[in-house]
């Protein structure tokens, strides 16, 4: 049984392949580029992108489940590809914004990968994350500074760790029971993005300021970044209405892993090198 991992070296896909090499099982990683990739010597590296669809039918041959990164403007035709090969197994990565119609929604785009590989009629299960701790590597000049400045400070969201994303991605895929189901994971924890900043402090041994910026001067800030201006509005509109409503943690990882999920203060402790 091999499984392909696309999108090998991205920030999910790259752990899937660690946690499906631990399994034992036959991994095949898609990736553009071999050389830079560091992967490891288990799984069997192919050339290729699900940017590029005339790359997959090589990647395809001999596959029977697949861990699909979201790429919308070409899944129509990675599920044909999927289909003509023989594929029986799908586990897309998504999001929890599926179902915004905000304009500027990730969801829109996790929403339309959904659609076709339901509709290519697939053995599917959904992966749907919220927001990534990740997130908080933006934030490490400002860290470094001591002072992170940021609108919306008592936003409260449950922030999970891409190793979690990928450590329940490998077991779907690898046990039984989780066909047409979509699983919305989160951390273990909810908290505010003044309390990453105060968790920073603690974990870091050093102050750390948190100053509260205007909605306008964040949304010039992004922008001045070259963020789309529809994507800062569904961005800041998502952390005011995690004022009105803080996210709760879900449970899900928990109870599909049979362990805690990481807590932020540990996802920090783990890279105190990207802060120091």
């Amino acid at each position: 049984m091999t499984i392909l991992v696309t999108g090998a070296t991205g920030s999910v896909g790259r752990l899937v392949v660690d946690e499906l090499v631990a399994a034992g099982v036959p991994v095949r990683a898609l990736t553009v580029d071999p050389a830079r990739a560091s992967l490891p010597p288990e799984a069997e590296v192919v050339v290729g992108s699900l940017a590029k669809p005339s790359t997959l039918p090589v990647a395809l041959k001999g596959v029977s489940a697949v861990y699909l990164a979201p790429m919308a403007r070409t899944v129509r035709r990675f599920c044909e590809l999927a289909s003509e090969a023989g594929v029986e197994r799908v586990v897309a990565l998504s999001g929890s914004s599926v179902g915004d119609g905000h304009e500027g929604s990730s969801g829109n785009e996790y929403a339309a990968v959904e659609a076709a590989v339901r509709d290519a009629g697939f053995a599917w299960t959904f992966l749907r994350p919220g927001a990534f701790m990740n997130n908080t590597l933006d934030w490490a000049d400002m860290v470094r500074a001591g002072e992170v400045a940021m609108a919306y400070g008592d936003a409260t969201q449950t922030p999970i760790d891409l190793g979690d994303i990928a450590a329940v991605a490998g077991r779907v895929l690898l046990s039984d029971g989780h066909v047409g189901a979509t699983h919305v994971l989160s951390g273990p924890e909810a908290i505010s993005l003044r309390g990453q900043v105060a968790t920073l402090e603690s974990v870091l041994g050093k102050e750390i300021r948190f100053r509260e910026l205007t909605r306008a001067e964040q949304r010039a800030q992004w922008v001045g970044f070259g963020v789309p201006e529809a994507a800062v509005d569904w961005l800041l509109d998502g952390f005011e209405e995690t004022l009105r409503h803080p996210q709760a943690p879900t449970g899900v990882v928990e109870e599909l892993l049979g362990r805690p999920g990481t807590t932020y203060a540990s996802w920090v402790a783990a890279r105190q090198d990207v802060f120091a």
